[in-house]
């Protein structure tokens, strides 16, 4: 199990995440877009958020600001999270709009506000983890869903209170994080999505 373990950190990586979201978003919402728009809006949210974040790790790795893939310094994990920040901010406001896409909106905004957040603490020296905030707004995200759209998703919810367990031991087996720093990560990720439930569900 510890050789296994890992590997959630690596396939649950949070640049996945909001893709991994959209297609919840998008199967829950199946009747309401047509084939072609549900590939146009997965396309523009994996572009934004994985294909932009990736080509800016190689740029940031290359240059000698990030040493891996999974950015454990404090010190290297600001500018990576302010290019997310501007990343969703355009997500919002050109592509994954309130009025077309509301769901997925404040699911996005959620993100943001749980980036800013560990930006933040990031100056009072403070890491969160990034994985447990990923999951968590993931699983809010979910349950949410589900309840707003009355679908029976008693299954997958479970999976994901799961992932959350084994993402958590995933890092601390790879020595990553500290108990206190993934609570914390927990808390920025599932807080802020259950504060902006009230505005959509």
């Amino acid at each position: 199990m510890k050789k296994i373990l890992p590997s959630f950190s690596y396939i649950f990586h949070p640049i996945f995440i909001p893709a991994i979201a959209t297609l919840f978003y998008l199967f829950y919402n199946d009747a309401d877009f047509v084939t072609h728009e549900k590939i146009f809006v997965l396309f523009q949210v994996v572009i934004v958020t994985v294909f932009i974040p990736i080509l800016a790790f190689l740029l940031l790795r290359a240059t000698g600001n990030i040493d891996s893939v999974m950015i454990s310094k404090i010190s290297q994990r600001k500018i990576p999270l302010i290019i997310h920040c501007f990343l969703i901010i355009l997500l919002v406001r050109k592509s994954i709009t309130i009025d077309r896409y509301t769901e997925l909106h404040f699911f996005l905004l959620g993100g943001l506000l749980s980036t800013l957040l560990a930006l933040i603490l990031l100056f009072a020296n403070i890491k969160a983890s990034l994985h447990l905030i990923a999951i968590s707004s993931l699983t809010v995200f979910v349950i949410g869903l589900s309840l707003h759209l009355r679908v029976q998703s008693i299954f997958t919810i479970t999976i994901l209170i799961l992932l959350n367990g084994f993402i958590a031991s995933s890092r601390l087996e790879m020595k990553a994080h500290t108990y206190k720093e993934l609570v914390i990560g927990f808390c920025l990720g599932a807080i802020p999505q259950l504060l902006l439930l009230v505005l959509w569900l």
